[in-house]
């Protein structure tokens, strides 16, 4: 499975496509002279339910963890109603080991407005706020200034998109995170644009319907955007053409290119575009130069610490929205993965992850603000070699307790600690078993029996 030329990585070389040393920003005149805002031109020539109707068709899925079809999410919206109705961008990434709109914000931003611009026309959004993480000090410089850019060029503005092609006026505001891992959940990122603690919301009401100040509201990922102005740019067609299958019957296909961003145990560490499906050995030996010093692979974490860890049996696992139902993880999440060697201590591995879910919990719910930490508790009891075989079950006792039950909290950080800590102690089980103590349960024998 190739790809033959880059598409959302077509301006920024690297990986496969060049040099990454020669890795720059691209403004609004380079942009424009590459093609840029022609996909924009080409939405605002049709009815903005047929630009729906196309992401739709194309089965663009999320690309920030949950692989939520893009085009569905967008015809859930309440009926105009003549008042303000905003397009949510998603750029926390907080996820650990994730880094892969970073590279989109950091190149070629105006790809990243383009697709904002196209959403919002479809989508009749007549304001958009772009929230990104609080760490990303650089990303924001970058991004705003991309777009004052596109304010000059006519793009965003009160004359109209696309310098008044269209009279449909669309505000673009920049929002910086305060640093919270929670705000990456599409409720949580609301209550913050609002100024308020970032915790998630109970759901219903959705965003769709009452979201960003009580207003409909689309929250989408950067990449997201950026791939739907490519379905519009260059056909469903075009798009079903990259990508698998699902390998289930009735099952959601995984269309189109993605960004990969691996670190960890390779040679090369990075941001690389391959087509869905792509198999994770794949990725690690061809993509990333293979494993680093040459040792052989022990698992890695699929997309973001919150889907579970592949095993080592499973170095083989396609990277595509089915991954969850074959391989005992939650799901592709970000496809982000963090590669493991055959040195690494996964006892360690968890009682890390189990750390950040704790110290990254909001509170509001006692299975996820209890639970985290006293998984965190058994876990450290472990790892010091002062933990009985009964601390094993009981790990996954709370884990379960936290994750496998739907409904039990407001959002996923607890499932997603829960399939952190069960995939690592399940599939690497004798390592655990290697740091406790056997616990024996007495058994008494009653007199004249």
């Amino acid at each position: 499975m190739k790809l033959s030329e880059p598409v959302l990585t077509k301006r920024i070389p690297g990986g496969l496509f060049g040099d990454a040393k020669q890795r720059r920003t691209i403004g609004f005149e380079e942009y424009v002279k590459t093609g840029g805002y022609k996909a924009l031109e080409k939405a605002l020539s049709m009815e903005p339910s047929a630009v729906v109707s196309m992401v739709k068709d194309a089965v663009v899925r999320g690309r920030g963890g949950a692989g939520f079809p893009a085009g569905l999410k967008w015809s859930f919206l309440a009926p105009i109603d003549g008042g303000r109705r905003y397009l949510a961008i998603n750029c926390d990434e907080a996820e650990p080991g994730t880094f892969k709109d970073r590279l989109l914000v950091d190149f070629d931003p105006h790809q990243v407005l383009e697709g904002i611009a196209i959403a919002c026309w479809a989508c009749q959004l007549d304001t958009a706020y772009f929230f990104i993480r609080g760490e990303y000090h650089h990303q924001a410089k970058v991004f705003q200034k991309a777009i004052e850019e596109a304010y000059a060029g006519g793009i965003f503005g009160k004359q109209g998109l696309l310098k008044g092609k269209s009279k449909f006026a669309v505000e673009c505001i920049l929002h910086r995170g305060a640093g919270a891992y929670i705000c990456g959940e599409e409720t949580g990122l609301l209550e913050a644009i609002e100024g308020k603690r970032g915790w998630p919301r109970i759901k219903p009401p959705f965003p769709a319907v009452k979201g960003l100040f009580g207003r409909p509201t689309i929250v989408n990922n950067v990449e997201t955007l950026a791939a739907a102005m490519h379905v519009v740019d260059r056909g469903v067609e075009w798009w079903k053409g990259i990508g698998v299958q699902s390998r289930f019957p009735g099952g959601m296909p995984s269309f189109g290119p993605k960004l990969m961003g691996v670190s960890g145990h390779v040679n090369r560490p990075g941001v690389y575009e391959a087509p869905l499906g792509v198999k994770l050995s794949t990725l690690v030996n061809d993509y990333c130069g293979g494993m680093r010093n040459g040792k052989k692979f022990k698992g890695a974490i699929a997309g973001g610490v919150s889907m579970g860890v592949l095993g080592a049996d499973q170095f083989d696992a396609p990277m595509d929205f089915d991954i969850g139902r074959d391989h005992q993880v939650l799901g592709l999440g970000t496809a982000c993965p963090t590669v493991f060697d055959e040195d690494t201590d996964m006892v360690a591995v968890a009682r890390n992850i189990a750390r950040f879910f704790k110290n990254e919990s909001c509170g509001q719910c006692t299975p996820c603000r209890e639970g985290s930490g006293w998984m965190l508790k058994t876990l450290m009891r472990i790892e010091r070699g002062d933990g009985t075989s009964a601390d094993l079950d009981l790990l996954l006792e709370v884990a379960g307790s936290m994750g496998l039950t739907p409904g039990t909290t407001i959002c996923g950080l607890a499932d997603g600690n829960n399939w952190a800590v069960r995939t690592i102690v399940n599939k690497y089980r004798s390592e655990f078993e290697a740091r406790v103590k056997p616990k024996f349960v007495p058994v008494y024998v009653t007199a004249g029996r």
